[in-house]
């Protein structure tokens, strides 16, 4: 009972509006375990280490943070948390949430600790999550449920997924975090590689219960700074590759097909995001745009053969919106 057996990993930059919702609902979790909080505050320029700070006055036992003087993203130093937090968690298993999400269920970590307890050849946990949207862009889910039911997958269903794990619902064992491929560092970003890594050691296991919150629309958020910038979709479009071709490698082509499968999906995805829509029409990826719901599948015609009209209804939500606020 003296041993930590779980550290959350949270990583913060400008989450001064968010992170005591983080934080309260890390120290919130009911568990016959002890925990630890690893946070790392890439150089914020709010209010967001002074924060971090008066928590860990409070809870010195808990809480370890690193409150950076400088910007490592910033540096080239793209998955902090694969460098800076998982080498220092003494616990079993790691648990993630970045400091603008946060957990909605106080019994998250024991459910699924108890799981992966009992079945040891679980490499990863994660489950559904709800959307909070900061901005007026246009949804048409407010849940993330990468599966419609609790159970274990299949390895073509974590590399190939039709929908990411939202990163605050994963769980892995930490010694398979300790010596990461060096394909883990060179991606933008860290949760594709890790679902790869722990797909390596063991299966996933997806719970379709709610115990998280995903954050979206916040300008200081990763994909939103990506949503601006075309030059970065494209190099993000290269990095991926690059990725599946050495997940591949490493694992002596076992999942090619599913490598396949990925990268097309992706190629799919990036090219919405670009406003590529002509995309809609080949049928290479007809696939993929039956993946999406029906509404976001008709918004898509709509936006591609009458833009015009798609803008006038947009616009009209934007208003709507504001004008019930």
């Amino acid at each position: 009972m003296d041993e930590i057996l779980v550290s959350i990993s949270c990583i913060t930059f400008n989450h001064a509006k968010y992170i005591r919702q983080a934080l309260d609902s890390f120290l919130s979790q009911k568990t016959n375990f002890k925990y630890e909080i690893l946070i790392h505050d890439d150089a914020s320029s709010d209010e967001t280490p002074e924060i971090i700070r008066e928590y860990q006055e409070k809870y010195p036992d808990i809480i370890f943070p690193i409150l950076q003087k400088e910007n490592q993203y910033s540096q080239g130093k793209r998955n902090i948390s694969g460098i800076f937090n998982f080498p220092r968690a003494r616990g079993k298993y790691i648990a993630m949430c970045e400091g603008d999400d946060f957990w909605c269920d106080e019994n998250k970590l024991a459910r699924q600790v108890a799981y992966m307890e009992e079945h040891e050849d679980c490499s990863m946990c994660c489950h559904s999550a709800k959307i909070v949207q900061m901005d007026d862009s246009f949804r048409t889910v407010n849940e993330i449920h990468t599966y419609g039911e609790t159970r274990k997958l299949e390895p073509s269903e974590v590399i190939a997924k039709k929908t990411n794990f939202p990163t605050a619902s994963l769980m892995f064992r930490t010694e398979y975090a300790k010596k990461l491929p060096a394909w883990y560092f060179d991606c933008p970003v860290g949760d594709i590689p890790l679902h790869l890594i722990m797909q390596m050691h063991g299966y996933v296991y997806y719970m379709d219960e709610i115990m998280s919150a995903y954050r979206t629309g916040d300008a200081n958020s990763w994909s939103n700074n990506m949503d601006e910038n075309r030059e970065h979709w494209t190099r993000h479009q290269a990095a991926m590759k690059k990725l599946f071709e050495a997940f591949d490698k490493d694992t002596g082509n076992k999942y090619s097909e599913e490598i396949k499968d990925a990268l097309m999906r992706n190629d799919f995805l990036i090219a919405l995001k670009l406003d590529e829509l002509k995309v809609l029409r080949e049928k290479r990826y007809r696939k993929y745009y039956m993946e999406l719901g029906a509404l976001d599948r008709r918004l898509l015609l709509l936006k591609y053969y009458c833009p015009f009209l798609y803008d006038f209804l947009r616009k009209i939500r934007i208003f709507m919106k504001r004008s019930s606020l």
